[in-house]
């Protein structure tokens, strides 16, 4: 993964890269009426396991976004996208790793102070796990995350946050809080909470 990661960072530069030298080609606020992008980021996770309330642990993230304007009088986007993101936590010897299949369904509101524009965005995300791993005492080994009486595959919450945009290269910071229960045990509750940090380019 960390070498698709670096594939990834080569390719957004170099495409940037040229790019930039052809003219700015940044989005519009008051023109475009959709758009497409990649991303790419980090995510620093935390949730429970069992009684133990485990800290924060960094992941990444790799997504392709599409965007699409809701009204021709106000600069207001529906944002969605397919995202591959980690998450979990670590507490000590103890780690949780949880790898999801993510799709949001965000709202964004451009506002443009040139030469940048500024998009606030909420909306609800929906994810599946689809690997990850759980490691509880140093002299254990490792078990699936998402077997019987540990995590559930489902989970959903929601995002907000805040991006901005220059000469089509795109950053935003933002938290996204899990509202379902992704434990598979009745003893004990557990919801997935994230900050993250994304960067790409939009079309």
């Amino acid at each position: 993964m960390k070498k698709l990661l670096l594939a990834v960072t080569a390719l957004v530069c170099s495409f940037t890269a040229s790019h930039a030298q052809m003219g700015s080609g940044a989005f519009n606020l008051s023109e475009s009426s959709l758009y497409y992008g990649v991303r790419m980021g980090f995510t620093s996770a935390s949730t429970d396991l069992a009684t133990i309330d485990l800290g924060s642990k960094t992941g990444m993230s790799l997504a392709g976004i599409v965007g699409i304007r809701c009204s021709q009088s106000i600069p207001l986007f529906l944002e969605s996208g397919l995202y591959y993101t980690q998450r979990g936590g670590k507490k000590g010897s103890t780690s949780v790793s949880l790898n999801y299949l993510e799709i949001p369904v965000l709202i964004k509101y451009g506002i443009d102070l040139k030469p940048v524009a500024i998009l606030p965005f909420v909306g609800p995300y929906f994810s599946w796990g689809v690997g990850g791993k759980i490691k509880a005492y140093e002299d254990h080994g490792k078990m699936s995350s998402f077997r019987d009486g540990c995590y559930k595959h489902g989970d959903m919450g929601f995002k907000l946050g805040c991006g901005v945009e220059w000469n089509m290269l795109y950053a935003e910071l933002g938290y996204q809080f899990g509202v379902a229960n992704i434990s598979d045990n009745d003893a004990w509750d557990a919801h997935g909470n994230a900050f993250f940090m994304n960067f790409g380019i939009n079309f």
